[in-house]
């Protein structure tokens, strides 16, 4: 592996690291955030309420704390290249789910429309970059082809 792709790995991976260590250090408006943008669906309402009762917490901290998981393990799992694959496809559906839910420039006023959509292309572009490291990806814990053999 090139020290070049190293080092691209890293530094890309270092977004999700980050993003996800700032959700930890402000939680509240972490949470505030996906309240505002997110509603669990009618049909979910029951199994969040149950989830609610056994944490103890909102729905909206709760996927917040995961969503920082997500991406702190992620991030590494990424810059070591240790099942980078797998969460490379789990942070690019994150993205997807967040691009549609944050993101909705399609239902913005014209000044807002630009700035929201700049920042779903961002998140397409970082898609399209996790599913390029899901793809090319050799993972330390699985056997597979090395990038010579390709």
């Amino acid at each position: 592996m090139s020290a070049l792709y190293v080092i691209g790995r890293i530094l890309f991976a270092l977004l999700f690291v980050v993003s996800g260590i700032n959700k930890f250090l402000d939680l509240q408006g972490a949470t505030q955030a996906i309240t505002t943008h997110f509603a669990v669906p009618a049909q979910l309402l029951g199994y969040a309420t149950q989830i609610e009762t056994f944490t103890g917490m909102p729905i909206a901290q709760l996927i917040a704390i995961l969503g920082g998981v997500l991406e702190v393990v992620g991030g590494l799992a990424i810059a070591t290249n240790f099942a980078a694959r797998t969460f490379a496809v789990l942070l690019a559906i994150f993205l997807a789910v967040t691009l549609f839910h944050f993101h909705d420039f399609w239902n913005a006023t014209a000044p807002d429309r630009t700035a929201g959509l700049f920042e779903a292309l961002k998140d397409l572009a970082l898609i399209g970059a996790l599913l390029m490291i899901a793809g090319r990806s050799r993972d330390l814990a699985a056997p597979g082809p090395s990038y010579t053999d390709i």
